[in-house]
């Protein structure tokens, strides 16, 4: 699988050139950047990478390898489109929608629109934003997606990382039930990893508490 990951990020560069650049003008305001590049070469280092951290079972990692070896060449146009949609749905739900820095379209659910306290149950409420998602991951079935569950400092590792599992185990099921392909979603918890805001403060607790999916292009 690693010899396949590095076959296809090695041809993927080849045929783009590996060009790059920062012109502050690609679409809202993201950086410009050569999106074939992005899309397949580091796509696929994404997936590899993705399949050596994720500690749930064998068959979940040679998933997410897989996903990160499928995402297509022309990933960058495919996802500008991806991104302005979810980008018009999500308007007023509480969910940020971006660009993560390996071009993929990154969704940033906190944890007070998604879940209970120290509960893996969706709320019902947020249904509806879910329902949106799905419906644009679901008009092509080409989108590859990692869901990620994250928790506040708060307790430790026994606790924060299952927790965080099933948070994202629960958000990839619902898509799954709403259509998207089950080979094309990988769900993983990190616990209190990687925070966004500072666990000092409640309100910083609370935008740690969340739940992002990644989207890339697969073919």
């Amino acid at each position: 699988m690693r010899a396949l990951v590095i076959s296809s990020v090695i041809g993927a560069l080849a045929l783009s050139g590996c060009q790059s650049m920062n012109t502050g003008t690609g679409t809202g305001g993201i950086r410009d950047y050569d999106k074939t590049a992005i899309g397949a070469g580091l796509g696929a280092l994404a997936g590899y990478g993705l399949s050596r951290s994720n500690a749930n079972s064998s068959a979940q990692n040679n998933r997410a390898a897989a996903i990160g070896a499928i995402v297509g060449a022309a990933g960058g146009l495919y996802l500008d489109k991806k991104e302005q949609k979810l980008r018009q749905q999500m308007a007023g739900t509480g969910v940020e929608v971006n660009r993560n820095s390996d071009g993929s379209v990154g969704l940033v659910m906190p944890g007070n629109i998604t879940f209970a306290t120290n509960s893996a149950t969706i709320s019902p409420s947020f249904y509806t934003t879910l329902n949106k998602v799905a419906q644009t991951l679901t008009e092509d079935n080409k989108s590859a997606i990692l869901v990620t569950g994250y928790t506040d400092s708060t307790g430790n590792d026994s606790i924060n990382i299952p927790l965080s599992q099933n948070r994202a185990n629960s958000v990839a099921r619902y898509l799954i039930q709403k259509g998207v392909p089950s080979s094309r979603v990988n769900a993983e918890g990190q616990g209190s990893a990687n925070p966004i805001a500072s666990n000092s403060t409640e309100a910083g607790k609370q935008q740690n508490r969340r739940v992002e999916i990644s989207i890339y292009e697969a073919k």
